[in-house]
């Protein structure tokens, strides 16, 4: 019997891709991956799309971002477009997302890092007053060759933009962040337009509470359900994935809450694929077959509890109803873990998905050492 949506019950009765520690992963860069995955070592980061006429578009892998990247050949080589008329004014975040709608509009939600400014910390009154690091939009109506002029969405500190899909509707919604204050803390909140990015509304802002520079809402993923409502997952420092709903495309969101997802303080990534199944990637609470991971945190500086970094196992996992259960966790890739329970130095989060063709996943992640991967649906999933 299948549970309640609250629950999330995991099904390992289906998880033909888990592994047993003794026989794990194969060498993959400076990470180890599953057997059945394959490592594609010159792959950018992404986030990708797929264009009108079948090529590729992505934004380039640097801390100097200012170019599209086109590829005609499946990700093997890359042409560079020019985003800015102003180069010297804007410069793209890694943490971006973009998508090319069916009409053929490509969007990109970025932070301008040439703007950052104002970011101090101060202990005493737990709060950075100043910080800033607006959130942009800039889009292409000829597949990435040309771009318009950059809009800005808000100025607040943007914490990490995660996610962006064109619904059924034509609509087009993503994921944003800004920091608050007194106390300082994150929330989320997104952005939707009706007309291709031409024009943007915003939706309420979800504060969760909490307190220090990496606490409350953050780094949001979210999908289309079969109903049209939206579905997001959040990041949070309380060992789970925190969920909204929104029935009006992305205005509001509402009833807010915890899932029984147990994940550290890092990102979730949510994709629907082809096949109608849902697709998650995210860092679980504790390592893989045990209830273990050295806490962090707690002081009201970095965050308001204690929490898990855990950042050196990446798991996948599979919905077949909408999120209601899920397939067993699979760890797809692995790091070896820090002996120290300080912030990882090594890591396998950040991850991005794309599905490149139905059932081929390409898994890329931001966060360290050029995690690459290509997986297939069928390997992880009992048809």
């Amino acid at each position: 019997m299948k549970l309640p949506l609250t629950l999330f019950a995991f099904l390992p009765v289906f998880a033909i891709g888990q592994l047993s520690e003794k026989d794990w992963g194969k060498p993959a860069g400076e990470h180890r991956l599953h057997p059945k995955a394959e490592f594609m070592a010159d792959l950018p980061m992404g986030p990708f799309a797929i264009l009108p006429d079948g090529n590729l578009v992505t934004v380039e892998d640097s801390d100097n971002a200012q170019h599209a990247m086109i590829s005609k050949d499946d990700g093997k080589t890359w042409e560079k477009f020019p985003v800015f008329a102003d180069p010297e004014k804007f410069r793209i975040s890694y943490e971006r997302a973009l998508t090319c709608t069916r009409e053929g509009t490509v969007i990109v939600s970025f932070m301008n890092l040439v703007e950052r400014s104002g970011w101090n910390w101060q202990p005493e009154i737990h709060d950075s007053p100043e910080a800033n690091l607006p959130n942009y939009v800039v889009r292409s109506t000829d597949g990435g060759k040309t771009w318009e002029p950059p809009q800005k969405m808000h100025d607040d500190w943007t914490g990490a933009i995660r996610d962006m899909i064109q619904l059924r509707d034509g609509s087009v919604v993503f994921t944003s962040q800004m920091m608050l204050h007194n106390p300082g803390r994150h929330a989320v909140l997104t952005y939707a337009s009706p007309d291709q990015g031409k024009t943007w509304k915003r939706s309420n802002i979800i504060d969760l509470g909490g307190i220090g520079h990496h606490d409350g809402a953050i780094e949001a993923s979210f999908v289309q359900r079969k109903d049209d409502s939206l579905w997001m997952l959040m990041r949070t420092n309380w060992g789970k994935l925190w969920q909204a709903d929104s029935e009006d495309g992305g205005l509001n969101w509402r009833p807010i809450g915890p899932t029984n997802l147990d994940a550290s303080s890092t990102p979730p990534i949510l994709e629907r694929l082809a096949s109608g199944r849902l697709f998650l990637a995210w860092n679980r609470f504790h390592w893989a077959e045990t209830d273990d991971y050295p806490a962090a945190g707690g002081d009201q500086q970095w965050s308001g509890t204690r929490t898990s970094n855990n950042r050196q196992e990446l798991s996948i996992a599979f919905s077949d109803d909408d999120g209601k259960t899920w397939l067993e966790p699979v760890v797809i890739a692995t790091v070896k873990p820090t002996d120290d329970g300080k912030y990882p130095r090594k890591e396998i989060s950040y991850p991005y998905v794309f599905e490149r063709r139905p059932g081929e996943i390409w898994l890329t992640a931001w966060r360290f050492g050029g995690f690459r991967a290509r997986l297939f649906e069928k390997d992880f999933v009992e048809n």
